[in-house]
């Protein structure tokens, strides 16, 4: 099956997808969380309240994304 027909059954939500993954083989990705403390200047915390808001995510979610972008970016992950 191509990826565009299995696109096409989740969209119109008739049928169960999961029948054409294999499970067994599925993993988890590393989702532990470790809180850490960050100090920005306050220029910079403007700004990215300013553009979470522009989004309409939060803060974190944006750094969170935006971290995550570019470690993709540089394949460390």
């Amino acid at each position: 099956m191509k990826a565009e027909e299995l696109d096409l059954l989740f969209e119109e939500g008739k049928e169960d997808i999961l029948e054409y993954f294999d499970l067994s083989t599925a993993k988890r990705p590393a989702l532990e969380k470790t809180k850490i403390d960050l100090d920005l200047p306050q220029w910079m915390i403007i700004a990215l309240d300013k553009e979470a808001k522009r989004l309409g995510i939060e803060s974190q979610s944006l750094i969170k994304v935006w971290i995550a972008q570019h470690l993709d970016s540089v394949k460390i992950r």
